[in-house]
């Protein structure tokens, strides 16, 4: 990516967040039947609006849990810290629509000869890692989610009791090479007691935000872009001002848009239901794969068939660890044509490459052994064309170094320069080419093989197994025949 620059946001709501109030009490409902019965099956939707809740879908499991639904989610909107006019946990009214599970459904679910139980509906699910902050998170969502969650401890311990428990925050970060490099904007929306004037709201909000980046030595962003409350006033909150629905937050709840999302929530779902089990485990197989240092990011897509135990699809697309700023390409090494560009090295992500394009010397033939790798290289083409200036330097006789891209054969790690030829060296077993200026160092074979008094390098040979000379009387450039 070199420089290139960018920015990118994402957002953070709180708990007190209508819609986060609907996950909330549709997770203690599932929370509760686990609770008592394992292999329970859940799926519960809650609608949240003034002085009102309805709590859906479909369960199958001990009925004492179905009895105690209005107290468990008057419970949730207490701990929440609701109890205020328009909404409050002592006087919400609480419909509770729960019903038995389709047995359609519970047909495909359950386990059957085999032992395995299937999945609870067909879609897709992603999950996403990156190296970009100590959670493997993308750094954006990461720190929205860090404002709130300092405000909120702080609220429920009394320490900054101006706060109301609805909140929302947006963080936009300036990126270069791929990599955060500071912060553009911030956005802080907090609901607040009547009668606090937005400067002391701005005053209570800023040491969260500077609190967030000190760590990253980043500079906060001007007053300008440093965003309180920008409506002006923020009493009226959670479900008395907004209605809320269950799974309405589902960037918030994975990578804030940094990774593609399924479209299936999360809340008040049991583990057979994929849209949360196979997301989960998706994250986990991609946080490992980053966390292993195999690539920066990683992302996964796994699709399901409703009462199928496997996925009919996995896919994943890690991101190799930056090892160059240069740009790189994505053919495989052994099939990158050498001709379009004398200087095509220089497209490889190769931390070991050489800028220089080393002369080969009679010493590193000789030590030159095939490998297996190089024994299977496919064709190159044996057309020669002018050094860009990336091989025009001085010539080096330094040895190429070992390839670390993990693609063999590499040619980063043996591309050369025989003043206006280039060469491929390594590609083929049977490579002879010049060894030095001197004619009388060349391999004798390779002297007796070419009408030119400069050998050409048989690594353009179409087959790897060819050992007979080269007929003198071919045309220039064009490859020998195979025997």
């Amino acid at each position: 990516m070199g420089d290139k620059t960018w920015l990118f946001t994402s957002e953070s709501v709180s708990e007190g967040h209508p819609d986060k109030v609907c996950d909330r009490i549709s997770d203690s409902v599932l929370d509760a039947y686990l609770a008592e019965e394992p292999e329970a099956r859940v799926a519960c939707e809650t609608l949240a609006t003034t002085d009102h809740l309805t709590i859906a879908g479909e369960v199958r499991g001990p009925e004492s849990v179905l009895r105690r639904v209005e107290e468990i989610a008057r419970e949730a909107v207490k701990e929440i810290g609701y109890d205020q006019p328009g909404f409050s946990w002592k006087t919400v009214e609480i419909v509770n629509r729960l019903h038995a599970q389709s047995s359609d459904i519970a047909m495909g679910v359950d386990e059957g000869d085999k032992g395995e139980e299937g999945a609870g509906d067909q879609g897709i699910m992603f999950g996403y890692a990156c190296n970009e902050t100590e959670e493997l998170m993308p750094a954006p969502i990461q720190f929205a989610h860090r404002i709130l969650r300092l405000m909120a401890e702080d609220r429920k311990s009394g320490k900054t009791p101006e706060f109301g428990p609805d909140a929302k925050s947006q963080v936009t970060l300036k990126y270069q090479g791929g990599k955060p490099v500071g912060v553009d904007t911030v956005v802080v929306s907090t609901q607040h007691l009547e009668g606090v004037s937005q400067d002391k709201v701005r005053e209570l909000v800023k040491p969260y935000i500077e609190g967030v980046f000190k760590d990253e030595g980043w500079d906060l962003p001007a007053d300008d872009k440093l965003i309180v409350n920008p409506t002006g006033n923020f009493v009226i909150g959670g479900p008395d001002g907004d209605a809320g629905l269950t799974g309405r937050k589902i960037i918030v709840d994975t990578y804030g848009g940094a990774a593609p999302h399924g479209g299936g929530a999360f809340s008040g779902k049991d583990p057979t239901k994929v849209d949360r089990s196979a997301a989960y485990a998706a994250r986990y197989l991609a946080k490992n794969v980053v966390a292993a240092g195999l690539a920066d990011k990683c992302q996964i897509q796994l699709a399901y068939a409703i009462g199928v135990p496997d996925p009919v699809a996995a896919t994943s697309r890690p991101s190799a660890p930056a090892r160059s700023t240069r740009r790189s390409s994505a053919r495989p090494c052994a099939r990158w044509s050498a001709s379009r560009r004398a200087a095509c090295a220089r497209r490889w992500a190769c931390s070991s490459r050489s800028t220089r394009a080393p002369r080969p010397t009679a010493t590193s033939v000789a030590r030159w052994t095939p490998t297996a790798a190089s024994a299977g290289s496919a064709r190159t083409s044996p057309r020669t064309s002018r050094p860009s200036s990336a091989t025009r330097s001085r010539p080096s006789n330094r040895p190429a170094k070992q390839c670390t891209c993990r693609r063999a054969p590499c040619p980063a790690a043996s591309f050369h320069r025989i003043k206006d030829k280039t060469c491929l060296q390594k590609t083929c077993p049977t490579w002879r080419a010049t060894t030095s200026s001197r004619t009388s160092r060349w391999p004798a074979t390779a002297a007796r093989s070419w009408t030119s008094p400069r050998p050409r390098c048989r690594a353009s040979w179409p087959c790897a197994r060819n050992t007979a000379p080269a007929s003198r009387s071919r045309a220039p450039g064009s490859p020998a025949r195979c025997t």
